[in-house]
């Protein structure tokens, strides 16, 4: 059976696939070339950054991570957006459609465990007491 974790965890490599894939199209121009940089940075980050709050130390460890993870999420679903805007890829191109939807769905998911972290924080240390 596939953990939450380990499901997550290869939904980020999928994502980073498609957006190591869009560099063809993207990188044609300096413009291209650039918003690709930025995605990729951003993209490949959020699923490196997901792992390491897999191994957090703590749980605060994992939270700081996670916003990391989010951040770079939503740094991700930027450039796609700018992409489409700008057509420099035509947003019928599934893998842009697939990038679009699932960089926000993973900051969905993202953003509700950070929440669920911290909501757990004083629960668990009261129940030490």
């Amino acid at each position: 059976m596939v953990s939450f974790f380990d499901d997550m965890s290869d939904r980020f490599m999928v994502f980073v696939v498609n957006i190591i894939k869009l560099e063809k199209q993207l990188c044609k121009t300096y413009s291209g070339r650039h918003i690709y940089g930025q995605l990729f940075r951003a993209g490949t980050s959020s699923g490196a950054n997901y792992e390491e709050a897999r191994a957090g130390e703590s749980r605060a460890d994992f939270i700081h991570k996670m916003q990391i993870v989010l951040k770079e999420l939503r740094e991700s679903h930027f450039w796609i957006k700018l992409i489409i805007a700008a057509k420099l890829i035509t947003s019928e191109d599934e893998g842009l459609k697939f990038l679009f939807n699932e960089s926000k769905e993973l900051a969905s998911i993202t953003a509700k465990s950070i929440v669920t972290a911290k909501s757990n924080i004083g629960k668990k240390s009261s129940q030490h007491d």
